[in-house]
């Protein structure tokens, strides 16, 4: 059996953050990562079924899932953030499979203990591979640890490192009689993978786990016993180098389990509210003061450095206390994901910040010390480093910049607090473009939704995009593609009459009543999404083309007092991270002050034609030079209108897209949109 990634759609190259000024209300936290896949591992090693609740859902855990079912666990979806996972008992129903594990270190780890130590007692064959930067995420100290034992364990590729060949034959034993030796200096999760997998091989014997070296990352090996624990696995441990597994431990269903929200996900959060939280705290829900997560100790160093952060046993309230920030100097050993967040903290504090012994920081995703090192200096912040330490001295002068993401979630979700730059006297406030924003789907799939939804941003600096152009021109199809290339909002103004239309019809209200229709449009509730009009989440786009709508349509857009509340929705269509409307007049009167204006071209023949054959292939008869009269009797009407008559704004770019197919006008206009930006050339 194998298991492969699935196919996905192109990733949006970058995401451009407007400047942000504030943060206020609630989010909530997906489910922690390390507790998931950890959780979803032991479901699958244990007897009977196990309904997990909360579970994140990722890239990372979705690979721990198709794992799991390539080796013959039922897995059954409860809802859009559970499972019931059955689990195999300590026993093999395959005896071969190719797992591919993404850049999933909690997945690949675990499971090549677990499938080493199965395949050795049961028989077996079983490739593990992924991604190109896991296939440079060194493995060796596990597979040292487990060779010893009697593990067959081949590194096909480069010795040491994924992808990792295992087998073994049926009837096999493990060499037990020493105890097992792990290094625990480059990264805990070679302990955790032993101590997940070998009680698998405790049933008549204690095992003992000795570990070399200092252990780092001691927090996440907290959660694994916590986990174990909760399966029937009671470890003894002598401080941090020697734990014994039981004789006769045996993995047991818990029943239920619920995933907490990942702390090192609340961290962002947390530094966001205290560097912006002015009015009221921003509350953190789903992590709290009763967390088994390590990471949720990134509380005290926030404290450290200013932040006011109350906590219940499921919430956080975070408000910005000093400001500037107070730079710190931090053994981060016990929080190395979220010790990252300290670092852009450091962008925001009153003097040099220094982080160390995190050397486990540059065998991540990423070499992450590098990476933040060369990131943070392109804002202009003075950065230092070393083997295992990091400092920070906040920029005197901000820079506008676009940040690379090392396919490194992290990475992209610290670099988004660096739009708060405003706040720390960024003279002027400065956009940040995140590349490959999507590479958050690892642990935080909505993470710019999220921040974006409690984030606040001056209206007149959040960017927009107006296409324009006379009916037929393909702004529509034009502008929906933009907005998606670039993550912003998408505003259809022309439809928003004939949705006023729809709903009026809907209320069964007086299209005679000015003052009803104009309340009635100020509060639509319509949506643009992927080229469909949603009102109240519903798909209307086929409805507004009905011919009773289009007339309503016509006698309401001659209300002012209806013009007037439409143009005000429109108006607030203007939400960071940014904009594109298309309509006959959002260049020159909506929004005048748009960054880029692009006004569209084609002829009355050209916008004939393809509109003939749209009607064709949709089998509705259609005559082409009636067509092309139509079209250019209403240019003539628009074009001559006393209000908002249609032509291009004075400094709007033409693009006459009469040969051009949609995807190349879209390139066009983003080679046009880079050359206004800030950053188009760092």
């Amino acid at each position: 059996m194998e298991s492969h990634r699935a196919e996905t759609a192109p990733r949006q190259p970058f995401l451009d953050l407007p400047p942000l000024n504030g943060v206020a209300g609630t989010v909530r936290l997906p489910g922690s990562k390390s507790i998931s896949n950890r959780v979803l591992l032991l479901a699958g090693l244990c007897a009977g079924t196990t309904a997990v609740h909360d579970l994140l859902d990722s890239d990372d855990t979705r690979v721990m899932l198709d794992a799991l079912a390539a080796l013959g666990c039922d897995i059954e979806r409860l809802g859009p953030s559970s499972v019931r996972v059955q689990g195999l008992d300590g026993r093999l129903r395959v005896q071969e499979a190719r797992l591919f594990l993404g850049n999933a270190g909690t997945a690949m780890r675990p499971l090549a203990a677990a499938l080493a130590v199965l395949a050795t007692l049961q028989g077996g064959r079983f490739e593990l591979a992924g991604v190109a930067r896991m296939h440079e995420r060194p493995i060796g100290d596990l597979v040292d640890a487990l060779r010893p034992l009697g593990c067959n364990i081949a590194c096909p590729g480069n010795e040491g490192y994924p992808p990792l060949r295992l087998s073994g034959s049926a009837g096999g034993a493990l060499a037990l009689d020493a105890p097992v030796r792990v290094r625990g200096d480059v990264s805990s999760q070679f302990l955790t993978a032993l101590l997940m997998a070998l009680p698998l091989a405790a049933a008549e014997r204690a095992v003992v786990i000795e570990v070399e070296g200092e252990l780092i990352s001691r927090p996440y090996v907290e959660i694994t016993l916590n986990l174990l624990a909760r399966f029937g696995i009671d470890v003894r441990r002598e401080g941090w180098q020697r734990f014994t597994i039981p004789a006769g431990s045996a993995y047991r269903s818990p029943g239920a389990i619920h995933v907490e929200g990942d702390a090192s996900s609340a961290s962002y959060f947390i530094a966001a509210g205290a560097i912006a939280a002015t009015a009221a705290p921003l509350r953190i829900e789903g992590v709290g003061a009763d967390s088994i997560q390590g990471d949720i100790h990134f509380i005290e160093a926030a404290r450290a450095m200013g932040a006011e952060v109350l906590t219940g046993p499921n919430w956080l309230e975070v408000q910005r206390g000093a400001w500037p920030l107070r730079a710190i100097d931090l053994d981060a050993n016990h929080i190395p994901d979220a010790a990252m967040t300290l670092a852009v903290m450091g962008l925001y504090a009153d003097g040099r910040t220094r982080l160390h012994n995190i050397a486990s920081w540059r065998v991540k995703e990423t070499d992450r010390i590098s990476a933040m090192a060369t990131e943070l200096r392109k804002f202009g912040a003075m950065v230092d480093e070393g083997e295992d330490w990091l400092s920070i001295e906040p920029p005197s002068h901000w820079h506008a910049a676009a940040i690379h993401t090392y396919d490194d979630h992290r990475m992209a979700m610290c670099a988004s607090l660096a739009a708060f730059n405003g706040l720390a006297g960024a003279t002027p406030p400065v956009p940040v473009r995140v590349l490959d924003p999507g590479c958050v789907a690892k642990t935080f799939p909505t993470y710019f939704d999220a921040l974006l939804g409690v984030a606040t941003a001056s209206q007149q600096q959040v960017p927009v995009i107006t296409v324009d152009g006379p009916t037929a021109s393909g702004k529509g199809t034009l502008s929906s593609e933009l907005a998606a290339a670039l993550g912003y909002h998408h505003l259809d103004s022309g439809a928003l009459y004939r949705a006023t239309a729809l709903a009026v019809l809907e209320a069964g209200a007086d299209a005679g009543n000015e003052a009803a229709v104009a309340a009635l449009a100020a509060r639509l509730p319509i949506r643009f999404e992927l080229q469909r009009v949603l009102l109240e989440g519903i798909d209307v786009s086929d409805r507004l083309r009905e011919e009773r709508v289009g007339l309503l349509a016509s006698q309401i857009s001659a209300l002012p007092a209806v013009r007037a509340a439409l143009v005000e929705l429109q108006l607030g269509f203007r939400r960071a991270p940014g904009l594109v409307a298309d309509g006959r007049d959002m260049g020159t009167v909506i929004f005048p002050g748009a960054a880029l204006k692009v006004f569209l071209t084609a002829s009355a023949a050209q916008r004939a034609e393809r509109r003939h054959k749209q009607l064709i292939s949709k089998g509705i008869s259609a005559n082409l030079d009636s067509l092309r009269a139509d079209l250019e009797a209403r240019d003539a009407r628009d074009m001559q209108r006393s209000a908002a008559p249609l032509r291009p704004a004075q400094d709007a770019r033409l693009l006459d897209n009469s040969a051009l197919s949609i995807e190349a006008s879209v390139e066009q206009v983003l080679a046009w949109w880079e050359d206004v930006q800030p950053f188009a050339t760092r």
